[in-house]
């Protein structure tokens, strides 16, 4: 099969580009490399010579639709993502590109099998909880004031106790940033066209996915590399809030097995699925085995603020893509260990942690507690 692999110079999609070429496919990489996560828009040393690369921005007409002619599948990986106000930007790359995608195959009549859109975990919001005295919510955001008053947990809307975060599956979404509307809005753009075309189509929704070639220089996103950058320079890592927040963790090599598994099955058309983790810590949690991995010992840096937009709790319910033969295998102290590995062989490893703090105080997406 010939597949085009939008972004595929990135994190998840160069290793679903290595596994897609190993069993035998043809792959053409349409990425503008862009920068932050590709400095100086330079090609990867990671990047296989045996796919085709054309570099284009998923937002450009003439460059989309010159990647898609002569292809079969399409997975597309290519957005942007952040904690930085500039939403219109993430409404023109993530629902833009795939609402072009779409309207180039059907007005090109190109005889595209199989459409496969990367999605997030982070649609969910704050996802499924439990309170124990009336039943399954799905809570909305935590306020403003809460958050200023350094209440962390989701509360019952009725009785006002703490609520039991549950594993989240794939039927109730409740986006409340940024990239988690946008990210949303591509599902519904991708599903409704092509259901409405029949462009056979699917929709991935990742938990936090890690391993090697994760780019040291985008500060807003990536818990391992911004943990690791800091560590690998003696430098103490920050945790907002208070650092119970629980989250799954999925390596990028199970991720690209997922991947394959979509232009492998007709059953999954039409469909959404979790792809995540087994292994579900806190964030303290997760810095602890990183420093016992790193074999540092240092206290972590609790400043007493919080990103606003970010979820409290979020753990993917995987079942529905397992009942297809998929599980991730690789536990997370080995997820910690390959990431690790590869960042011994780089020269220079970015921190820009520091900057990345300011400007998220500036723009209002980094808040103290009052």
């Amino acid at each position: 099969m010939r597949v085009l692999v939008t972004g595929g110079a990135g994190f998840i999609g160069s290793h679903t580009v290595d596994l897609f070429i190993d069993k035998g496919h043809e792959v053409r990489i349409l990425d503008s490399l862009e920068p932050p996560v590709h400095p100086n828009r330079q090609k990867p040393d990671y990047l296989t010579d045996e796919a085709e690369f054309i570099i284009g921005d998923v937002r450009n007409d003439n460059d989309l639709a010159r990647a898609l002619r002569g292809v079969d599948a399409v997975f597309h990986f290519a957005a942007y993502q952040g904690y930085l106000t500039d939403f219109s930007k993430f409404a023109f790359t993530n629902d833009g590109s795939t609402a072009l995608l779409f309207q180039i195959i059907v007005n090109e009549h190109l005889p595209i099998k199989k459409v496969v859109v990367a999605s997030s975990q982070a649609v969910y919001g704050e996802g499924k909880y439990r309170c124990h005295s009336h039943g399954i919510r799905y809570p909305l955001p935590r306020s403003i004031s809460q958050l200023e008053r350094g209440e962390w947990e989701l509360k019952c809307p009725i009785c006002r106790e703490i609520m039991e975060s549950l594993p989240t599956d794939e039927a109730v979404v409740h986006p409340h940033n940024q990239y988690s509307v946008s990210k949303y809005s591509q599902e519904l753009y991708a599903l409704t066209l092509g259901k409405r075309f029949e462009i056979p189509t699917v929709v991935l929704r990742y938990s936090i996915t890690q391993g090697p070639r994760q780019s040291f220089y985008n500060e807003y996103s990536g818990l391992l590399r911004v943990f690791a950058s800091r560590l690998h320079k003696d430098l103490i890592p920050t945790i907002y809030e208070d650092g119970k927040q629980l989250r799954d963790y999925v390596h990028v090599k199970d991720v690209a097995e997922a991947n394959l598994l979509m232009i492998e099955n007709d059953l999954v058309d039409y469909e959404t699925f979790n792809v995540g983790g087994n292994q579900v810590v806190t964030f303290i949690e997760y810095a602890k085995l990183l420093m016992s991995i790193l074999g540092k010992n240092v206290e972590l840096d609790c400043p007493n603020e919080f990103r606003y937009g970010d979820t409290r709790h979020i753990i993917s319910d995987i079942s529905k893509l397992g009942s297809l033969g998929w599980q991730p295998r690789i536990p997370l102290h080995q997820i910690i260990e390959s990431y690790m590995d590869w960042v011994q062989q780089k020269d220079e490893i970015s921190d820009c942690h520091t900057e990345a703090r300011e400007i998220m105080r500036h723009q209002r997406g980094l808040r103290p507690v009052r």
